[in-house]
């Protein structure tokens, strides 16, 4: 039986360029992810990590890859009690120009059966794509009920 495996796609009207900037700017990903900041450095090697609006690091992983504005690559577990046992996955963001939009492609792999953490990234990142999509295209991200995900129960 083959693990599970996660993708997603869409179609954004912007650049690659714009696009690679809202995935790696941690001022720009605040605005569409819950209010989450990411930092790292983007070098193949270096630290990742999603830090809270109170401070407290929420997942961390490692940069596997780091192509702009093509192709970018990361480990990511979930800092929390409830996947403390999982392994981390791999998350993988793909930018392709597509006419006046960019095809962005996710693929998140690497999970062991019945994972929580692969439940907890459906729930999560459809949302999060959405409302990076709506920010590029409208300026406004979308007001997504972050319990309402129910990603921390």
């Amino acid at each position: 039986m083959s693990k599970p495996e996660f993708i997603y796609v869409s179609y954004i009207e912007t650049t690659p360029e714009k696009l690679w900037h809202a995935l790696t700017d941690g001022n720009f990903t605040e605005r569409y992810w819950f209010g989450a900041r990411l930092r790292s450095d983007w070098k193949v090697g270096s630290s990742f990590e999603m830090v809270r609006s109170d401070g407290t690091v929420s997942d961390a992983g490692k940069v596997v890859e780091c192509d702009p504005p093509r192709r970018l690559a990361y480990t990511f577990v979930n800092q929390s009690d409830k996947y403390k046992n999982e392994l981390p996955a791999l998350a993988t963001f793909e930018l392709e120009p597509y006419g006046k939009l960019v095809k962005l492609t996710l693929t998140y792999q690497g999970f062991a059966e019945g994972s929580k953490f692969f439940d907890g990234i459906s729930k999560g990142w459809p949302a999060i794509l959405s409302s990076l999509k709506s920010i590029l295209e409208t300026g406004r991200p979308l007001e997504i009920p972050y319990a309402a995900l129910k990603l921390d129960s």
